[in-house]
């Protein structure tokens, strides 16, 4: 099986409820951890800067426009790795560094913001800080909200 590597944005977004997003990503459509759900984000593309990768890609997949909220690096050294599908069908082992982000949407309730699931997201919800421990989650995202005390 042929390897590739991305860089890869993806952000913790919380509302004002304490709040929060994630997705679950569509296999069929490149997804990868097809049975876990996902803080949203994706690749980092050519001469793009990590800031609008995050802008870019929490718009693609969720509809939600961060551009106007504090955007905090989490982290920049978690690694992943997992089969993935791509466009023309080939599976890959896609070896995958993260650039994660906390994005606080402190004036509105989960509730109130709206979300378009589009790209390569199935479904999402909304989920309290306090049962984030009840989700199976990627493990890159696991080890992100061990890391901050969510687990």
């Amino acid at each position: 099986m042929r390897s590739i590597s991305r860089d890869i944005v993806s952000a913790i977004i919380i509302s004002k409820d304490n709040k929060i997003f994630l997705g679950r990503k569509d296999p069929s459509k490149g997804g990868v951890y097809k049975d876990c759900w996902h803080l949203p984000g994706g690749g980092i593309e050519k001469g793009e800067t990590d800031e609008d990768a995050l802008i870019r890609e929490i718009q693609e997949e969720t509809g939600i426009d961060i551009t106007t909220y504090n955007k905090d690096l989490l982290s920049d050294t978690r690694r992943g790795q997992s089969t993935k599908i791509l466009p023309n069908k080939e599976e890959v082992l896609c070896t995958m560094c993260f650039k994660e982000y906390k994005v606080s949407i402190h004036d509105k309730e989960a509730l109130h913001i709206e979300v378009r699931v589009e790209d390569d997201l199935a479904e999402y919800q909304w989920v309290d800080i306090n049962d984030i421990k009840n989700i199976q989650l990627t493990p890159p995202s696991k080890e992100l909200f061990l890391e901050l005390g969510y687990l």
